[in-house]
């Protein structure tokens, strides 16, 4: 009896719903063989044939149809009316009893059950999935991309709290890009009959084919990484803490000097996470990307990848966010159209760069076999990642690379001058962000590889305007030769900012990049305040200049503005601005590709940084702007893409020359003198393309 009790209360404590299912179902049963019994020995007139099965029978109907007493009862007269009144009883105290009770229960349970699962305490039966934790600026724009995706459909993300907000973030986000893209078929269109309009539209339409699931939890639990099947993920992204997600100056200062010099929340995250994924009960290839934004936090990742990384099972790739953002910052303003070339070339969308294992080729074999077989594909190099080959290539869809060309390609006779040089630049940047000294960095990559051997001619010449708080933090830019002036002036010094933009504009007349940042350090209801107030100043001065010189050539001054919200793309594109960089955007879009491509990130790293210390040897390639005029020796005639591509390989390579000396060029599109940019991805017989002095080729190159 002990015993029993201790049970009972322990099964009472832990499940009290379990004991009352089983308190009623124990009761009901009880009661109906009880009530069986009773109208089978009562034997009056018209029950004296019932027998027990057939009274437990017609007590159940009766419960569940009061008419069934009928069957019982057949005539209530003085003899039977003690049974009739037994019978009521019985109804009466089964339909509070069984049915009641049971109809309650079942409700409640179904109703326990919805919430439960709109809780996320359900566990989720899947593979092949796209797990997110936790939630930020960039969250977002990666699930928005996965839409291109060819591959994962299944979205997991798992936050602390906020959940149906991070749902009516995802929903309305997607609905617009839909919506978007379903408007570009549409236009695509508009010249055809309405019934082929129509077809045309139906056969295009751009749909949302991705299953999303947020759910709210702990993500330092092992149960609930569990319960959203983490072990059988394709790909786990662990995203950083958001410091501007107050409105009060005091906590993001707190924040700031918290994470600033380290994040611990990101390392434990991890060590959770590697855990399960390193196991062997696990899937085999997952990759996990961490967010990083400091050095400590990048070295204790590399301690738990040394501890935790098994080749072919967990595969951990640590992603600096600054530091990527800075180096693109820095491209940018020195080759401001990379910024559309870079955002479609780095999203799923459109032209884009692929990977696949390399069966033992050199590079050159490898692009000169794909060159002679294949129009839709552009081959760029060969890389060892982690003790593998891979070919990189550029395509519209990965499986490009598999097709085989019945045309005859070749190139057509191509004059490049060898001693090409990129041309001064004069950049001035207004304000700071959290990158400054990661584009100063990158600034300095760019001067170590093109700047001018024996000379003391400067290569890029840099003017810095921000308040003195934040120049005194870079210490007035000291550090970098190039920066050749600072001017201290806060945000509402209007005459200062102005006269100081001016002065840098009539010294320099031809090749000025004029970079607005954007403070990523303030709190949420000021986000993207600073530079909008600059980008009016730098918009009125050029007005100015118009208004002076109506043959004043725009397009002499580069714009370029970084946003961090997408939501005010609008309001700066109505400024004339054609660079507007949405920065998150670009470590989002690099995340889902990295999610879903091998060795991508290695690449990736590759072509954005500028060789250091090279010396007459390259280290890596990257992707250049190149002016026409300047890049051949004679514009080539009029021709299609692929004949173009291999005229320049082939005036490119040359085979005297060991691998190291080579700068092997590959032709990725042009940018023609309005600034219209083509990439060449899909069939290259397609193009037609007629080069002009003023058009810019795209080019993947060591130099």
């Amino acid at each position: 009896m002990r015993r029993l009790k201790e049970w009972f209360s322990i099964r009472l404590a832990k499940n009290p719903g379990q004991i009352v299912l089983l308190s009623i179902l124990f009761f009901n049963i009880l009661f109906i063989f009880l009530s069986a019994f009773i109208i089978s020995r009562m034997s009056l007139t018209g029950t004296e044939h019932l027998g027990f099965l057939e009274s437990a029978y017609y007590t159940v109907n009766m419960i569940l149809d009061a008419g069934g007493i009928a069957y019982v009862v057949e005539d209530i007269g003085p003899q039977n009316a003690i049974i009739a009144i037994t019978c009521i009883i019985i109804v009466i105290i089964g339909m509070i009893s069984f049915t009641g009770a049971v109809i309650g229960y079942m409700s409640n349970y179904i109703s326990s059950f919805i919430e439960d699962s709109n809780a996320g305490n359900h566990r989720l039966q899947i593979s092949g999935h796209f797990v997110i934790l936790n939630w930020n600026s960039r969250a977002l724009e990666i699930v928005n991309d996965m839409l291109y995706s060819g591959s994962c459909k299944r979205v997991v993300v798992l936050v602390s709290s906020g959940k149906e907000e991070v749902e009516r973030q995802i929903d309305e986000r997607l609905h617009e890009t839909v919506k978007r893209e379903n408007i570009k078929v549409e236009e695509n269109c508009m010249d055809r009959s309405f019934l082929s309009r129509k077809l045309y539209c139906r056969r295009h339409r751009f749909k949302n084919e991705l299953t999303i699931i947020v759910r709210e939890g702990d993500v330092f639990s092992s149960k609930q990484l569990f319960d959203i099947s983490l072990q059988r993920a394709a790909a786990v992204v662990i995203l950083g803490e958001e410091i501007n997600d107050t409105v009060c100056k005091y906590n993001i200062s707190e924040k700031i000097d918290k994470y600033g010099n380290g994040n611990a929340l990101t390392i434990k995250t991890l060590m959770q996470v590697s855990d399960i994924t390193s196991a062997s009960f696990s899937e085999d290839n997952q990759r996990i990307i961490v967010e990083i934004t400091d050095d400590w936090t990048w070295d204790l990742v590399q301690k738990i990848i040394r501890s935790k990384q098994v080749d072919g099972k967990c595969n951990i790739v640590p992603i600096r966010v600054n530091q990527i953002l800075g180096e693109l910052m820095s491209q940018f303003s020195l080759m401001p159209e990379l910024n559309i070339v870079y955002n479609e070339l780095l999203s799923n969308k459109g032209a884009t760069f692929f990977t696949a294992p390399s069966s033992g080729e050199d590079e050159v074999d490898f692009i000169k076999k794909t060159l002679a077989e294949n129009d839709s594909v552009i081959p760029l190099t060969i890389r060892n990642d982690n003790g593998r080959d891979y070919r990189y290539f550029m395509a519209l869809d990965e499986r490009d690379i598999n097709e085989k060309s019945r045309k005859s390609l070749s190139g057509i006779p191509i004059s490049i001058n060898r001693h090409f040089w990129l041309e001064k630049k004069k950049i001035l940047i207004l304000g700071h962000n959290s990158k400054c000294i990661d584009i100063m960095n990158g600034f300095a990559s760019f001067i170590s590889e093109w700047g001018y051997k024996d000379s003391d001619e400067m290569l890029l010449s840099i003017v810095v305007i921000d308040d003195e708080k934040n120049l005194e933090k870079m210490n007035h830019y000291k550090q970098y030769p190039f920066v050749i002036k600072t001017v201290a002036a806060e945000l509402f010094e209007k005459d200062l900012i102005c006269d100081s933009i001016n002065e840098f504009l009539r010294m320099n007349e031809e090749d000025v990049s004029v970079l607005i940042l954007s403070d990523d350090l303030v709190p949420e209801d000021e986000i993207d305040a600073g530079m909008l107030t600059n980008l009016v100043y730098v918009q009125d001065i050029i007005n100015d200049k118009v208004e002076a010189d109506p043959d004043f050539d725009v397009g002499s001054i580069d714009v370029i503005a970084e946003i961090n919200d997408p939501k005010h793309h609008d309001v700066v594109s109505s400024y004339s601005v054609k660079n507007v960089v949405i920065s998150n955007r670009y470590i989002s879009k690099m995340i889902t590709q990295i999610g879903e491509k091998d060795a991508i990130y290695n690449f990736y790293q590759d072509i954005l940084v500028y060789d250091t210390d090279c010396g007459d040897a390259f280290e890596s390639k990257e992707v250049y702007i190149k002016k026409a005029k300047d890049f051949f020796g004679e514009l080539p005639r009029e021709c299609t893409a692929d004949q173009l591509i291999r005229g320049v390989f082939n005036a490119t390579y040359d085979p005297d020359q060991p691998p190291e000396k080579q700068n092997i060029t590959m032709v990725l599109g042009v940018v023609d003198q309005n600034g219209r940019i083509v990439l060449f991805g899909g069939d290259q017989t397609a193009f037609n393309v007629k080069i002009g002095p003023k058009d810019k080729i795209i080019v993947f190159s060591n130099h």
